[in-house]
């Protein structure tokens, strides 16, 4: 029992390490984890419709979206926006500095895969929520670092509070594969 906590914590330990860069796992902690607010994101697709009453653009087609270190692709993303007169005091895209704007959640669809050096989430479906600095990746969600493999149906992950959840289906547990050798290296 107490060999199987010590895994399920280690697996949590290397899938917190996908979305932070080097400096972060070294423990220097100057910055708050979480998304690089003042990096740009760069998009690239087959198409974009954009519906403004909406708030919403869609990317469809090969996507691939950048954001510093981060990289998505997926066959579909869509940007959601704030409505900024049912909540006041939120900036605008390019204003108030916060990098990504009034931007409230960004879903991918279609055989998502989420970059970042070594470190990969794969999966059908994942949905960012800016406010929560959550990310949650569903569909038979996979996380690798090296050798390194996790397995559920979903993965959650809070970026502030440098945690995450692996979950497993009714059918499906959790898996883990870690090889301790590869831990110690980085």
């Amino acid at each position: 029992m107490l060999k199987s906590i010590f895994r399920i914590i280690l697996c949590i330990g290397i899938m917190m390490t996908i979305l932070y860069p080097p400096g972060d796992a070294r423990c220097e902690t100057k910055q708050k984890p979480g998304i690089e607010k003042d990096q740009p994101i760069q998009i690239v697709s087959d198409r974009m419709d954009a519906y403004n009453e909406k708030r919403m653009v869609v990317f469809s087609g090969n996507v691939v979206a950048t954001q510093g270190a981060r990289t998505i692709h997926a066959e579909r993303l869509t940007l959601y926006y704030r409505d900024d007169q049912k909540k006041p005091g939120r900036s605008t895209v390019g204003g108030g500095g916060e990098g990504t704007g009034n931007l409230e959640r960004v879903e991918a669809k279609g055989h998502v895969t989420i970059t970042e050096g070594e470190r990969v989430v794969t999966g059908e479906d994942a949905l960012f929520e800016l406010d929560a600095q959550k990310i949650t990746m569903t569909g038979s969600a996979v996380l690798r670092e090296g050798d390194n493999i996790i397995r559920g149906d979903r993965i959650v992950v809070f970026l502030n509070e440098n945690r995450g959840v692996v979950e497993g289906a009714e059918s499906r547990r959790v898996t883990a594969t870690i090889y301790p050798g590869e831990t110690k290296k980085r």
